[in-house]
């Protein structure tokens, strides 16, 4: 069981669905503009974590020293 499944009783589709409706909807119903602000949020935490993560574990990320698992 995934951690979103744990977190919500409903299938992890049914809650990425609902995820989405209210993003639209927080949006204005403007999809576009719900993707804008997704990617900014992204771009926020991704920045944040980067912050919390050692320099040289980013290093070694970004130069392709460490096998990462990309999904």
């Amino acid at each position: 069981m995934s951690k979103a499944s744990k977190l919500h009783p409903q299938s992890d589709v049914e809650w990425v669905e609902a995820a989405a409706d209210q993003a639209i909807a927080a949006c204005g119903s403007d999809a576009r503009e719900a993707v804008k602000a997704l990617l900014i949020a992204n771009e926020f935490l991704e920045r944040e974590m980067e912050e919390r993560v050692s320099r040289g574990y980013i290093r070694g990320v970004k130069h392709g020293r460490f096998n990462t698992y990309s999904g």
